[in-house]
């Protein structure tokens, strides 16, 4: 899959952005209708599943489990293996889990089927990456804006659909809804959303999925259970104590392995840490309007602060709530692209603190709890319309979804500490109404304000976000850069191939050099936001002179830097949107790249390939079969490891990105004879070897002594012309094993009472249970 060319200066975005679009957010809105699906039959699931109450719940719990665990995960895999692959996989969870669902009458498939809907959350953060690659700059912000309000709309927009179907139909119509909206939304992703080229590619951190999911299923689980289980319970503090210990191990490893399910560094970020921290602020804030605000709406007139309506008039009440968000997409993105991402976050959370400030005073006719929940709901679609755009302005195209898929965690996870504050709370502060206990007036007030102070909260940790550049700082207008002497300007790609690199290697990006690369004269890079980082071969070798050109969507060159000795460059954007990245220098693959740029430093670093490697086959020496699974290994002269690979099924292998000069090639493979071999790289050539192993045999038995195994035996193998070939000691079992033998007659010498020697014939093949027996006496 291929980004799309590029429109001509002045041209409107394509419809098909405008489709794909509207599919992803629709896709966004019925994935997040399941987390309303049930809230209508809650109090019914007991009897329609013949369960307990605190059994019943797990039908909630799975999927927050569920969704936590595969959110991030899903985000990784979608970076890695393509974004719409992994769509597509969470659709069909979707699908799958509403049929079983659908067909459920007891409560272990109904926690399997919302197991499965679970494992779809990851369509968000997805949906979102997909766009960063496929959309027109002009378009992304509001683009992102509409995907990311898409959770609070479906939301909103579910209470009222789902409440109608359960008071009309058999309640197994909510899943078999929810199942065809899954397919429809698949077929549309199917035929109208293609794949992006932009994947990091790399191995799967397996160890480091197993560790986070066990880290946040213990979280996650004392916070929605502390309230049924006890908060001082043992098992409750136990699941935190384990999610901390588990999750700094976690971490631990994380910043240890080479590719990580979460670069914790590139979290660390500091546009990229308070933004997840405001989102947890902001995940907490949201709870009111879901949860809190319906239940005032369910509670009886005769409380005196209830309204009386019925779960389907609560949620055709708040249901404006969701098209509130909608609207406000539009003018988030207008606002992010005037004023920064920054802003717009900062004026969402002080909306949603003025609708919280509102709720406290009106609460008591139901057009005052439209008008506050509509207040917080645009200052939710500010805030989350915001977020991704800060998250993809401060980590590369290559780990777009893993970040959105971080993020989209961290608001889930401000919901559910929340949820668990108001219960307690609410739990607290009763009052009796007949002979029931029920959440008081001051309760609702206090878990309002609680929220109110979450949105404080999050405006203050926006203000610690890196600000958009002040305008004077830009050059009014890119002004292309002069041909550099003796530097060959790179020529303007047909961008059919976009990626963290054009042979597929992801390139690492980390935080700027110290020293920025002179520019070239003319090139415009003395104001602007700022490009900026170091440019290294493979084996981090800084690449001094290579040339990085920076080219808008139009193809119009608007800057130029030089690498210095250490790497570094750096280069001005005039202004925040796409651009494409170009770098090349001799005797390196040209590096070609997207890279979307906020208001804020654009950290990036270059990997450039070496346009030389290494390729061949491995066959036995013996009989020329090919020798699949071989090892092979290329070092340097120092004797320092460059790379390294396996053979396939046909003995043939491939190392690439190595630096013209003398290496030594070691090939091994189980038995055959190890061999090492010089082979000489020329600057961008792939130097071909074809290697013959020799065949190598082993030979195993067992020392005795008086009928039992003889530990310390000392074994001597002798060849034909009576050259010592290897020595062994036996251990506490008495055996020994001699490899990589040639063919040929040897004799085996073992000490340890009186000596024993014995012949054998190696013919290519292993000899095992050559044992020998030591009569005890003087040696």
């Amino acid at each position: 899959m291929s980004h799309a060319q590029p429109p001509a200066p002045g041209a409107s975005a394509p419809p098909r952005a405008n489709v794909v679009v509207a599919v992803l957010a629709f896709g966004g809105i019925v994935v997040s209708l399941m987390q309303t699906l049930v809230i209508p039959i809650v109090p019914e699931l007991p009897r329609l599943l013949h369960a307990t109450a605190s059994n019943a719940a797990w039908a909630v719990t799975a999927t927050l489990l569920a969704a936590a665990v595969a959110t991030p995960v899903m985000g990784r895999l979608g970076d890695m293996y393509g974004k719409r692959l992994m769509l597509l996989f969470s659709l069909v969870m979707l699908v799958v889990g509403s049929v079983v669902c659908g067909l459920s009458d007891s409560l272990v498939p109904m926690i399997v089927g919302r197991v499965l809907q679970g494992l779809a959350s990851g369509v968000i953060p997805l949906g979102i990456s997909i766009m960063r690659d496929e959309v027109p700059a002009e378009r992304l912000a509001g683009a992102t804006a509409l995907m990311s309000a898409s959770l609070g709309i479906g939301g909103a927009l579910g209470l009222p659909a789902a409440a109608l179907i359960a008071d009309h139909y058999d309640w197994h119509v909510l899943f078999w809804v929810s199942a065809g909206l899954g397919v429809l939304v698949t077929l549309l992703v199917l035929g109208l959303v293609h794949e992006s080229a932009v994947r990091s590619g790399g191995r799967f951190d397996l160890l480091g999925a197993i560790g986070m999911a066990a880290g946040l299923v213990c979280l996650l689980l004392g916070i929605s259970k502390g309230a049924d289980w006890g908060w001082t319970s043992g098992t409750i503090l136990g699941l935190f104590a384990a999610a901390v210990v588990i999750l700094l191990l976690w971490g631990w490893f994380e910043l240890r392995t080479r590719q990580p399910l979460v670069d914790l560094r590139t979290t660390a970020r500091r546009q990229v840490l308070f933004t997840n921290l405001a989102s947890v602020a902001t995940g907490f804030a949201m709870f009111g309007t879901s949860l809190i605000l319906p239940q005032i709406l369910e509670l009886p007139k005769a409380t005196g602060y209830g309204l009386g309506q019925s779960v389907l008039h609560a949620g055709l009440v708040l249901a404006p709530t969701g098209l509130v968000m909608m609207a406000m997409a539009p003018l988030s993105a207008l606002i992010t692209k005037r004023m920064g991402p920054k802003v717009t976050l900062m004026v969402g959370v002080l909306i949603v603190g003025v609708g919280y400030g509102l709720s406290i005073v009106l609460l008591h006719a139901v057009w005052e709890l439209i008008l506050t929940s509509c207040v917080i709901g645009a200052g939710i679609g500010f805030a989350y319309g915001a977020m991704p755009a800060l998250i993809m302005g401060a980590v590369p195209a290559s780990e777009t979804a893993a970040a959105n898929s971080l993020n989209t965690l961290m608001r889930s996870l401000g919901t559910s500490v929340s949820s668990a504050v108001a219960g307690a709370v609410l739990a607290k502060m009763t009052t009796t109404f007949g002979n029931v206990a029920l959440p008081s007036l001051d309760g609702f007030r206090v878990v309002m304000a609680v929220a109110g102070g979450a949105a404080v909260l999050a405006f203050l940790l926006a203000l610690f976000l890196p600000g958009r550049r002040p305008a004077a700082a830009r050059p009014a207008a890119p002004v292309p850069a002069p041909e550099p002497a003796g530097v060959p300007a790179p020529r303007t790609p047909a961008f059919s191939q976009a990626g963290p690199h054009a042979n597929g290697a992801p390139s690492r990006h980390v935080a700027p050099a110290p020293a920025f690369a002179e520019t070239v004269p003319g090139d415009g890079a003395s104001g602007g936001i700022l490009v900026s980082g170091r440019v290294h071969s493979p084996n981090n070798v800084p690449v001094t002179g290579a040339a990085v050109t920076l080219i808008s969507l139009e193809g119009q060159q608007l800057g130029r830097s030089l690498a210095q000795g250490d790497g570094s460059y750096g280069i001005g954007v005039p202004r925040a949107g796409s651009y494409f990245l170009i770098a090349s220098a001799a005797g390196h693959q040209p590096h070609a790249s997207t890279i979307v740029v906020g208001d804020t430093p654009v950290p990036y670093d270059i990997l450039l390939g070496s346009g030389s490697g290494l390729a061949g086959t491995v066959r036995a020496a013996d009989s020329g079969a090919p020798v699949a699974g071989a090892v092979i290994v290329a070092t340097d002269v120092h004797g320092d490891v460059l790379t390294t690979g396996q053979t396939d099924a046909l003995g043939e292998f491939t190392l690439g990105d190595l630096a013209p000069g003398t290496v030594t090639l070691a090939v091994n493979s189980p038995k055959h004879r190890p061999l090492a071999l010089p082979v000489e790289i020329e600057s961008g050539e792939t130097a071909r070897v074809d290697v013959r192993l020799q065949p190598g045999a082993q030979v195993r038995g067992t020392i005795r002594g008086g009928g039992a195994p003889l530990r310390d035996a000392r074994v001597t193998m002798v060849d034909a012309a009576g050259n010592v070939v290897a020595t062994t000691t036996t251990g506490l079992d008495g055996e020994y094993a001699f490899a990589d033998l040639d063919g040929g007659v040897y004799t085996v010498v073992a000490t340890g009472y009186r000596p024993q020697s014995a012949e054998v014939v190696v013919t290519g093949g292993d000899v095992d249970g050559h044992d020998l027996e030591l009569a005890p006496g003087d040696e």
